[in-house]
Formats: structure tokens, sequence, C-alpha cells
């Protein structure tokens, strides 16, 4: 129709109103407007009343146009600058934006796609129905649809059995666009509102004669998009019933399985015995002393419970930390489930019986019991393992000690003859033997508790090094008793030939230079005793004397000292001859000095043992007439011989 000469009298365009009004969202509306047939009555109840059909004067045009318009306005459509005679006269611009108005308003203006409306919404909904066609990219409503291609795509997205898209040639814009105009009249009741040229070859192509056609495809398949927003609904209702399934058997299974582990836990706790080892043998308690019998019973407990308290720190670190994770995230998923049918409005979950949160909380609270409970015996167990390995080496080290006390003491109160005192030592020796296993049984047991990390005792003050030390010494006791008592014998046998104040003296001298405490002396060592008693002789005549007692005893043995020095004094020592000796030493002076000892040429050891055993002589710078050296200390001999001889 021409706009000028069909719109300027008002009878079609209130006759597109009254359709218009009673279809306000069919496109196709805009493109078959009623014939001069159409009266109101065909229209039903949507009427703009009583108007000149046939008008000849310029006043009943423009009353139709007035009426036409006062419908417009009173559907929210705003209208600038246009009035009713400007539609009689013919005024072409305000009436083409009077008609994009009605368009926009009627047909595009109720489109609506993700919150947009209008051009917005309609291109986008363009883009989505478009998007699996790689050959397409709408971006606008001009040139994106100037090769066919997009027209072919969205009838092809809605309705594949109108066309076949992999048959059509990409290359061939004027091809597709007419298929694609020819489809949608024939198939889809859309007209075409312009030539293929119009769409193809301008540039640009008029964007809203696009965007009014495109309306009409968007209306066209509004149902079938209906239809597929109600599947989609239905869709994502069961994807999300199946969500939600999926979850409740996950949570389900994973809580039994949590549930499980934890009561099997509990099951073997219960019947578990602390004195049986659960994985690795027991150390040797000692590599270093022997003899060493098996491990004993209390330190195989003790490794046991060990094992066990480190099976059970190991538990805590692992097993017990994967527990509270996965009850975190059983809580976390029970919470998402039930915001999930929450949010839309479906009924509650409940878990089966034993299976919910407080179930799970129910059992959690028997494992931190069982837990604590478990730890508690394994430490008390411990404890008393240590505790009476503590008192077993108590109880052997303060008997040993006990006993080493007892047999010091006997030998501190031997008397009596010297065949009685042998008598009594030798007994007190058979004593001693059952001392040495009963220190082996202390080093066991000192080892036990170094193995049970047991550093404090509050039942015995002592160690195995004190009583390998206290035994020791008694040990070299009743030795030194032996060697003692045989010497003394050796002295008795000797007592016709010298005083007891000699024999005395010579048994101090060989204990003296004795150092090693061997009972036997070295060629130096003989020499020096000799010359501490004013006898000396050359290097020579020593060796040869020493060489004749080592012959004849084996070695130069106490008895044999005693017998050379009955010898000798038999023969050379008297009191006065020994007396004789000092004087010339002492250079006739009633005391020697240091000097004196030395110029005589006496052995060290002599001068040393001399200096001892000599009493010192009270002066102040004179004795007797005779000048003492500052600093020089004065010994009478004189009286240490009376002594000696008395």
């Amino acid at each position: 129709m021409s706009t000028l000469h069909d719109l300027s009298d008002g009878v079609k365009l209130i006759q597109l109103m009254e359709i218009m009004g009673k279809f306000p969202n069919a496109a196709f509306n805009l493109h078959f407007p009623p014939t001069d047939d159409i009266t109101c009555a065909f229209l039903g109840d949507v009427s703009l009343g009583r108007y000149n059909k046939n008008p000849r004067m310029r006043v009943q045009k423009a009353e139709n146009v007035n009426k036409a318009l006062e419908f417009i306005t009173s559907r929210g459509v705003k209208l600038t600058n246009i009035g009713p005679e400007d539609i009689v006269d013919g005024d072409l611009k305000l009436m083409l934006g009077m008609i994009w108005t009605l368009i926009l308003r009627f047909t595009i203006a109720d489109i609506s796609e993700e919150g947009l409306s209008a051009k917005e919404g309609l291109l986008l909904w363009c883009q989505r129905k478009t998007a699996p066609y790689d050959e397409v990219n709408v971006q606008d409503f001009t040139y994106s649809w100037t090769d066919g291609l997009a027209l072919c795509a969205l009838i092809h997205r809605h309705r594949p059995d109108l066309l076949d898209w992999h048959s059509l040639n990409l290359a061939d814009r004027h091809g597709n666009t007419r298929l694609a105009f020819k489809v949608a009249e024939q198939h889809l009741g859309i007209p075409q509102l312009f030539e293929v040229e119009d769409l193809c070859d301008s540039k640009p192509p008029d964007e809203r004669s696009v965007m009014t056609y495109i309306a009409s495809f968007f209306h066209a398949f509004s149902s079938m998009d209906q239809a597929e927003t109600v599947s989609r609904r239905v869709e994502k209702f069961a994807e999300l019933m199946q969500t939600v399934w999926l979850s409740k058997n996950d949570y389900e299974r994973r809580m039994r399985a949590l549930l499980s582990e934890i009561h099997d836990m509990l099951e073997d706790w219960s019947t578990s015995n602390f004195s049986i080892m659960p994985t690795s043998q027991a150390p040797s308690p000692s590599t270093s002393r022997s003899p060493q019998p098996e491990i004993s019973v209390a330190l195989q407990t003790y490794y046991a419970l060990k094992e066990h308290s480190a099976a059970f720190q190991l538990y805590k670190q692992t097993k017990k930390r994967d527990w509270v994770s996965e009850k975190s995230d059983l809580a976390m998923l029970f919470s998402n489930v039930q915001t999930k049918l929450k949010t839309y409005g479906l009924r509650e979950y409940i878990p089966p019986p034993g299976l919910s949160i407080g179930d799970a909380e129910a059992e959690w609270t028997g494992l931190l019991a069982a837990e604590a409970q478990r730890s508690r015996g394994i430490n008390a167990q411990i404890r008393e393992v240590k505790e009476n390995l503590r008192r077993k080496f108590a109880t052997v080290a303060n008997d040993f000690e006990r006993r080493v006390r007892d047999i010091t003491a006997e030998i501190s109160a031997l008397d009596g003859p010297l065949e009685e005192q042998q008598i009594a030592i030798e007994s007190i020796q058979q004593h001693l033997e059952p001392l040495r296993a009963i220190l082996d049984r202390i080093t066991i047991a000192e080892d036990e508790c170094r193995l049970a990390n047991i550093e404090e005792n509050d039942y015995t003050v002592f160690t195995r090094e004190d009583l390998e030390f206290e035994y020791a010494l008694v040990t070299g006791a009743v030795a030194k008793k032996f060697q003692f008592i045989d010497n003394q014998q050796i002295v008795a046998r000797n007592m016709t030939n010298l005083t007891p104040a000699q024999l005395e003296q010579f048994e101090g001298t060989f204990r003296y230079f004795d150092k090693d405490e061997s009972n036997t002396l070295s060629v130096s060592e003989m020499s020096a005793a000799l010359a501490s008693l004013g006898i000396v002789y050359s290097d020579d005549d020593m060796n040869v004397i020493h060489d004749e007692l080592v012959q004849a005893y084996g070695a130069l043995t106490f008895e044999a000292f005693i017998n050379l020095m009955v010898d000798i004094t038999e023969d050379q020592t008297s009191s006065e001859q020994l007396r004789d000796a000092f004087r010339g030493i002492a250079g006739d002076k009633p005391f020697v000095t240091d000097l004196d000892l030395k110029v005589a040429m006496l052995p060290p050891g002599a001068i040393e043992y001399l200096r001892e055993a000599m009493p010192l002589m009270r002066t102040n710078g004179t004795t007797n007439g005779h000048q003492l050296d500052e600093g020089a200390r004065a010994y009478d001999y004189e009286t240490w011989l009376d002594r000696v001889f008395d």
C-alpha cells in the first residue's frame, strides 16, 4: 500500500489499530492489515468505535486519524511532534516515524532475553540461536545478515526439516537469502518485507527493516521456544534431582563406610592385648656385656606397650586425620543437599536410620572416649612396667651392696692366730664367688631399665658401676688380706733372727717400694729399698743379688726380701753399725739434711722414704751448735733408729 494515500484518511489506520489491539504480539498483523470489508464485528471486543468509513472532507479524515492516534496513546505509545493534520497532509517523515514507533511497541518491545529487551534482547536471541553454526557471526542488524546464512541458520535451528544446512553454498549470498525468504513465507507465514537485493546489496541494509523482519522470526518461533523452555525446565529439574540423588547416595555410602571403619577400630581396641607385640620384634637388651639371658617378660611387655603406643600415635596422625576430613566433608555434603532442596522448595532429605549427622556425632563421641581410655591404659601399663623394673633392679642392687658391706666388715674384724685368719679369709673368698653371678644379674636389670628409658630410681642409690667398684674393692681387699697373712707367716718364721721392730721396718719398706702392689720388687725398687735402710751396693752387685733371689724364689717376693734382710742384718746390720753409718753421712751431726742424703748418693727412692720415716728436728737456724742453711730441714736419725731398734 502507499503510505501517503492509504493512511491519510485514517480508515486503514483505525483498522490496523483494531487488529493490533486484538493480537498485540503477532508479527504478521503488521503485514496483513484488514481489507475494506473488515468490520468492527469481525474484530470482536476490540473496537475504536464509530468512524467515517468513506471520508471525503478534510475534517472527517482528521477525525478518523485523531481517533487512531488517541488509541495509540492509550496503549502507552508516546508520539512526538505528530498530529492528525500531519498524516492528513501526508508528511512522509513523520508518518514513517510513527509506523516505526508502532512496530517497536507492538512487535519488538515485548521481546526479552536474559534480562535484555527490545533491540539488545532480539540481538542476543539471534546470537544464541546461531551460536552452533560456525559460519554465522551475528553482531548487528545490518551486515551480519547480508549473506543469508544467519536467516537460514535461524530456520534450520528451529525447523531443520525445512532446509538442508549442509547443502547450502556459503558463497551464494543472493541464493541463500532468496531461499530463506521463500521458506519463511511459505512455511512460517512470515511475509517478505523487502527484496533480496535490499538486504544483500545495500550498504548497509536498513537496520529498522531488518529488525522488523527478524522480530517476525522471534514471534514465529516463540511457541517453539516456549516448548524448549519447558523442556529445559524439566531437564534442569531432572538434572537437579539426579545430582541430589547422586549426592544422597554418595553421602550414605561414605557415611556408612566411615561409621563401619570407626566401629571396626573400636572392636579391635576392645579385644587388643597390650602384652602382645603388634608388629616388630624387641631388640636385644645389650651387646656390650655378657653373658645375656633371654629378654625378660617385663621387658617384652614394655616393648609391646611401646609398639601399641607408636601404632596409636600413627593412627592419630594418619587414619584419624582422614576420618576428621571425611567427617567434615560429609557434614558439608549433607548441608549442600539440604540447601539445594530448600532452594527449590523440595522436601527435606532425611538419611536412613544410623546414617544421620547426629548418629555420626554420637559415634565420634564414643571414638574420642575410647581413644582417651586406650591412651590412659597404655600409659598406665608402661608406668607399671617401669615401676616393676625399678623395683627389680633396686632389690638385687641393694642386696648385693649389703653382701659386699658384710664381707668388708668380716675382713675388718679378722683377728687371732694367722692360721685361723687364713681359714676365715678362705671362707670369705668362697662367699665372693656367688657375687659375680649377682653382678651379672644387676647388669641385665640395669640394661632393662636403660632400654625401658628409665633414668631415675627412687628405690636405690646404687648403679651397676657403683657396685662393680665396690666389688672390685672387696675382691682386692681379700687378695691383700691373703697376701698379708702369707707375709706375716713369713715374718713369723724369721722372728728368731730379727727383732719385731726390724721385721716391721723391713715390711714397711717393702710395702712402700712395691708401687704396683704385686708383692714383688724390681731391681731398681730393691736398690732403693736397701738404700733407704742404709745398705748400698754397686749396680753390678745389685744385679747379681737380684738374679740369685729370682733364681731361688722365682721373683723378688716379700719372702725373698725378708730372707735377704735377715742375711744382711746378721752379717752387717746392727744398731750401732747403722748409727755410725748415719753419723758418717751427717758429718757427726745429730741430724741429717736433704743435702747430706743427696751427697751420700743414696737413690731418690731411698731419700724419699727416709724423709717420710725420720722425724724432723725442731731448730731456730742452729742445732746443737751446728748452723743450718736457710730453708734446710733437719731429720732426727737418732730418734728414728731408737724407735726401730728398741
